[in-house]
């Protein structure tokens, strides 16, 4: 099966870089925007891509013929969407259009990463009936690249929660490493306790992503970590793993914060489904904070 991913610079990308290699009975090209970043391609080739542009995505598709496309390349930081609907119309829904005729034009199955921020979180945590309502333009650019997806006859959704994780390069940070740096240099931070998620280690996600492709599941599935908590207790959870004093950090609620976008208060998921059909086996929070921690060098 030959598999082409996305977005191979970014968190997501790397980690499906890295996984190629115990996929060896697979062809497997990375594309992204310009140069290749990843240190650690493991078993793939590397293509450059521009989502945006609908010849450059078609003629790299063409040439390498993909079986499976996983399209995990978008515009995720949520006030910089509300900020630059623009540019974040160009990426999350006209991308998603360019690979998603590229894949119907060559037979490819379509594995779509999408978000808990297609919720209002009125009602998480969410299974894959959830009715979706969007709060920022983040989520409503996210549900309505679901729509375009959903028009071809072979795809998977999957929708995630607060990806976390190590990587080389990044263009952004996440939450894990922004609350572990600030704890480090006693930092003074506000940090909500209204707003609660699954968080979702990144090589859990690659290996869900990667195990909907292999076996071109059909439908939607939640991917994300086990753990239901609110973000207060995400960075209790790092303060303690890394032995940190959490005397800077002060308890506030999210309309304290002023932020350009709305986030959801209450998402998370409901993993059964891939649990069960897929195979899926996340980590842990505390596990996943050890994994980050081992590739942290500490």
């Amino acid at each position: 099966m030959k598999i082409l991913y996305t977005g191979s610079n970014g968190l997501l990308g790397q980690k499906i870089s890295a996984a190629t290699v115990g996929y060896k009975q697979h062809s497997f090209l990375a594309t992204a925007r310009g140069e290749n970043r990843t240190v650690n391609l493991g078993g793939a080739s590397y293509a450059a891509m521009d989502i945006t542009n609908a010849e450059a995505v078609n003629a790299v598709v063409k040439d390498f013929q993909p079986d499976v496309i996983i399209h995990g390349a978008a515009m995720t930081h949520v006030d910089q969407c509300e900020q630059n609907k623009e540019l974040a119309y160009q990426l999350n829904v006209i991308g998603t259009k360019n690979v998603a005729e590229a894949a119907r034009e060559v037979g490819a199955h379509l594995v779509h990463i999408s978000t808990d921020f297609i919720f209002d979180g009125t009602e998480g945590p969410y299974d894959e009936q959830g009715i979706p309502n969007p709060l920022s333009y983040y989520g409503e650019t996210k549900l309505e690249a679901e729509k375009i997806v959903q028009a071809l006859d072979h795809w998977s959704i999957l929708r995630t929660v607060l990806v976390i994780g190590m990587a080389e390069d990044l263009s952004r940070s996440n939450i894990v490493l922004w609350a572990k740096g600030a704890l480090e240099k006693g930092q003074a931070i506000n940090v909500v306790d209204d707003q609660f998620r699954t968080p979702t280690l990144a090589e859990d996600l690659a290996q869900g992503a990667l195990l909907a492709a292999t076996q071109k599941a059909q439908g939607i599935y939640n991917i994300s970590g086990p753990d239901f908590m609110s973000i207060y207790e995400l960075v209790g959870h790092v303060a303690a793993h890394f032995d940190l004093s959490m005397d800077a950090v002060t308890r506030v609620d999210s309309t304290t914060l002023n932020q350009p976008a709305k986030r959801p208060p209450r998402t998370g998921f409901d993993i059964t489904k891939a649990k069960t059909e897929l195979g899926f086996k996340p980590h842990t929070f505390s596990e996943a904070l050890a994994v980050i921690a081992e590739q942290a060098g500490l």
